[in-house]
């Protein structure tokens, strides 16, 4: 019989592995709450760090930093999917870890990913995985131009990513494609020496049949290029018992591969919003999610929606939450994760959230004094503000979107 899930009180100490500005985040709604927060991250000017009661600069994979956060802190969380698994396996042997591992597995690998979904279920673009690089002519056979070629591990913000449109593009793809599967081989050796692919992927719960450990070693993925109209992407809380809790439909607009706005509600029909919630809520509990789950969606014009990624963390797309929702996704995620209970969702405004990246930055702080009362500033305390990088976000709240979204040409961030 499984043990009750321990609840951790305000006043015990929470260690994030992590220290970006979704750890900063964190922090700063954990010690809202009462709790005492230490962060983990290998850059000593991590945004987390100036908000933390306790920072530890170390590696992911460095056991003793992990060991040194733990010995320190009485549960375990992590900020985001992009660590080794062995890193968490050995932190959750340490002290409890209520995101566990499993999850994350499969997050970071897309391949693993589509076909969990897919066993499951959930509807997913077609795809097909390339072992090596002529692959990519059956890919094309099967699924037909235009298509996209993704990393399988790695990848952010558009990274790792190969747009195929004609025949025209595949050919000067293909020696470059030599050196993607060269790479990917290497990353996958490494990954070996580390112990990551050697652990039986039986152990994941959901996986019901055969050991899926080869899928770790597949390079490449390709799939169809969907012709949506709309990207959402639904947030899910759930603890531990499976109580769970969605945030509103969120509709989103990327550039370049960085998500650029956030507009909520998503300007979809209502009827499509309680799809997309119903089916972001089936997938978090297929999947035993404890803490938060992100749930990116395509919607297609005939009404179809499909699952495009999973995020089992604070995401992007959710932190309009911060001025606009009865309770922040960073909140809820550390009820989730403390197993308190879930915050009453109620959306209070009309808001748009506006990434501010490294090229904005200068623009946005010269025009702070003069911004609609409307607009909401949160800045992630970051040293160097490069091109691309995120360096904070606005939120504006409105009356309607369509309000939101003209104040929104008034900001600096175009």
């Amino acid at each position: 019989m499984s043990s009750e899930p321990t609840i951790f009180l305000p006043d015990t100490t929470i260690g994030i592995i992590g220290g970006g500005q979704l750890g900063r985040m964190m922090a700063l709604s954990g010690r809202a709450m009462g709790y005492r927060l230490n962060v983990l991250d290998p850059d000593e000017a991590a945004p987390a760090r100036f908000v933390a009661d306790t920072f530890f600069q170390g590696s992911f994979t460095d056991q003793e930093a992990i060991k040194r956060l733990a010995q320190t802190s009485d549960v375990l969380v992590y900020e985001f999917e992009h660590i080794h698994t062995d890193a968490l396996e050995h932190a959750a042997r340490l002290k409890p870890l209520p995101q566990g591992v499993d999850i994350v597995r499969m997050a970071q690998h897309r391949t693993l990913e589509k076909e969990y979904l897919s066993r499951a279920g959930f509807p997913v673009a077609p795809y097909v995985l390339l072992h090596r690089p002529k692959d990519i002519m059956s890919a094309i056979d099967q699924l037909g131009f235009p298509l996209i070629v993704k990393t399988t591990r790695g990848g952010y913000d558009g990274k790792g990513q190969w747009r195929l449109f004609s025949e025209s593009d595949r050919v000067p793809l293909e020696d470059a494609f030599e050196t993607i599967f060269a790479r990917a081989e290497a990353e996958r050796r490494y990954q070996d020496r580390l112990g990551q692919t050697t652990h039986a992927q039986t152990e994941v719960p959901f996986d019901t049949s055969d050991s899926t450990s080869d899928l770790t070693r597949v390079p490449l993925i390709a799939e169809r290029m969907i012709p949506f109209e709309k990207e959402l992407s639904v947030i899910v809380a759930r603890r531990a018992d499976g109580l769970s809790k969605a945030f509103p439909v969120a509709e989103n607009i990327h550039v370049n591969g960085i998500l650029r706005q956030t507009i909520v509600p998503a300007r979809v029909p209502e009827k499509i919003q309680q799809t997309a919630t119903s089916l972001a809520e089936a997938i978090a509990h297929t999947f035993q999610v404890v803490g938060l789950l992100a749930v990116e969606l395509f919607y297609v014009s005939d009404g179809t929606l499909l699952v495009n990624e999973l995020a089992p963390r604070p995401h992007n797309s959710g932190h309009y939450t911060l001025d606009a929702v009865s309770i922040s996704q960073f909140e809820q995620f550390l009820r989730a994760v403390t197993h308190l209970p879930l915050g009453e969702v109620r959306l209070y405004s009309p808001v748009v959230m506006v990434n501010i990246l490294g090229e904005h930055l200068p623009e946005v702080l010269k025009r702070i004094p003069t911004l609609d009362p409307r607009v909401r500033v949160h800045l992630y305390g970051k040293k160097e503000a490069r091109a691309g990088r995120k360096m904070g976000h606005l939120n504006i709240v409105a009356e309607n979107i369509e309000e939101a979204l003209e104040i929104v040409k008034t900001v600096g961030v175009e």
